[in-house]
């Protein structure tokens, strides 16, 4: 399956740091920013993920939901989540079939290694459960504002 803007976003179960299992149709009613990290405690997705704590207020105040998605395991995803006191769920995708489906579990190259990981992507799905928006190949530094804003001028 491909994605495509304007279209209905897959809906998917993962297991959350929360020991729930979360459903993405069953935000409907809430805009929903899903972002694909590619490793808890490393550097980049750290910033990320405390980017986005530090705006999940904001984000709450315009109905949306933050969800955190790599293929770390729900205890390493707890782990994190107390580290940084972050707010919001992080999902499991252990074995890589939502950002498969999303197309961001892409061949990466790190000094001279091939290897399969996450390519790290937000994706804004309105409360309707249509894709809205999407950034692939982020860099963090700005990103989370970024995202923020398309939802104020856009969803708010």
């Amino acid at each position: 399956m491909t994605i495509e803007i304007g279209k209905q976003a897959p809906d998917f179960e993962l297991p959350a740091n929360n020991g729930e299992t979360v459903k993405l149709s069953s935000l409907r009613g809430s805009n929903v920013v899903l972002y694909f990290y590619p490793k808890d405690m490393t550097p980049g997705c750290t910033t990320e993920a405390c980017d986005f704590r530090d705006l999940s207020e904001q984000f709450k105040e315009l109905n949306a939901v933050i969800l955190g998605v790599s293929p770390d395991p729900v205890e390493r995803h707890q782990k994190f989540i107390e580290k940084y006191g972050l707010p919001f769920l992080l999902l499991a995708d252990t074995e890589h079939r939502v950002a498969e489906e999303f197309g961001v579990w892409k061949l990466k190259k790190n000094f001279g290694k091939e290897y399969m990981g996450i390519e790290r992507s937000t994706f804004i799905i309105d409360k309707n459960g249509s894709l809205v928006k999407e950034w692939r190949k982020v860099q963090v530094k700005g990103h989370v504002e970024n995202a923020l804003a398309y939802i104020k001028e856009n969803l708010g």
